[in-house]
């Protein structure tokens, strides 16, 4: 190296800096990832499953699938065609003991389709009766969750309970209920007196999506089966058998994403399922059995 080379270095030096530190600027930034290790991490996961990071932002899940009965001593009948969707959104809630975590509120709808025009069943002809009944699509307002908290409500911290393989997550939730119908006595023509079910969620993605923090919605796919008594519109009362449905769907970009037949629909008849309640709705869930019994009165004494 020439004598003069090095009295040069000093004069790059600043230049070369400047340079460096705008291509550090130009650069991507490092994305923050969760920790499903951590209680936080797991329950800021749990949120981003459900809905969106940012407080009021509204999310929209959809789903298609099949209903079916399940009779004893006969073969299954493929009964109608479902199409439902929830709209929903988390607000931020705090706890002296169990941290920083989250509320979700939500209404849910679920139509029930001909599986031949894919047109909303207005009436559906019973064959084990041989009654033509009315059909009444569910629409549940609100279908609000407990708060949830990377502290449970038994002093546990949150955990992370799906599964991972390579750059794909799964989580699988089943609940299964069993409780007094809320359309016992007056309504036995229409059901017995027991609801007795089970839900069964799906959950699944992709792991990136789900751990970079700077994505405050990430895309889920969901599957749903749902085993139950007869729905009540069937007017079955307690015959022996139930069905079933087995559906999928996912998280959606847009509200108008929804099929044509939910959105004609629930402009016509469900417009306030455009928007999720207010986060802090205090009202209780609701249910098919509690929307019935609003809207069908019972049937007259002796029938």
């Amino acid at each position: 190296m020439h004598k003069g080379s090095l009295a040069i270095l000093p004069r790059l030096a600043a230049p070369l800096a400047a340079a460096l530190a705008a291509l550090a600027l130009a650069a991507p930034a490092q994305a923050a990832k969760l920790d499903l290790n951590t209680p936080e991490g797991a329950n800021t996961a749990a949120r981003r499953i459900q809905c969106s990071m940012k407080d009021g932002e509204p999310t929209v899940y959809w789903f298609h699938g099949e209903g079916f009965s399940r009779v004893p001593g006969e073969r299954d009948r493929k009964l109608f065609n479902v199409e439902g969707m929830n709209v929903r959104t988390c607000v931020t809630v705090k706890d002296e003991k169990r941290g920083t975590g989250w509320r979700l509120v939500s209404r849910e709808l679920l139509f029930y389709t001909d599986p031949a025009t894919g047109e909303l069943l207005r009436t559906w002809a019973n064959p084990w009766t041989g009654a033509t009944v009315n059909v009444l699509q569910t629409a549940n307002d609100p279908v609000n969750q407990r708060p949830m908290f990377p502290v449970g409500a038994d002093g546990k911290p949150a955990k992370w309970t799906g599964t991972i393989s390579g750059k794909t997550w799964w989580n699988t939730i089943t609940v299964p209920l069993f409780y007094n119908n809320p359309l016992g006595g007056d309504y036995q023509k229409y059901v017995g007196g027991t609801y007795h079910a089970t839900e069964m969620f799906n959950f699944f993605g992709n792991l990136d999506d789900l751990l970079n923090d700077k994505n405050p919605n990430p895309a889920i796919e969901v599957g749903w089966v749902r085993l139950a008594s007869w729905l009540p519109w069937m007017e079955m009362g307690d015959r022996a058998g139930m069905i079933y449905i087995h559906a999928a769907g996912r998280k959606l970009d847009r509200f108008d994403q929804l099929p044509a037949v939910m959105l004609k629909e629930i402009e016509s008849s469900y417009p306030e399922y455009k928007a999720p309640p207010p986060g802090d709705d205090a009202r209780e869930n609701e249910t098919s059995w509690t929307y019935f019994k609003k809207k069908v009165p019972p049937p007259p004494k002796g029938r």
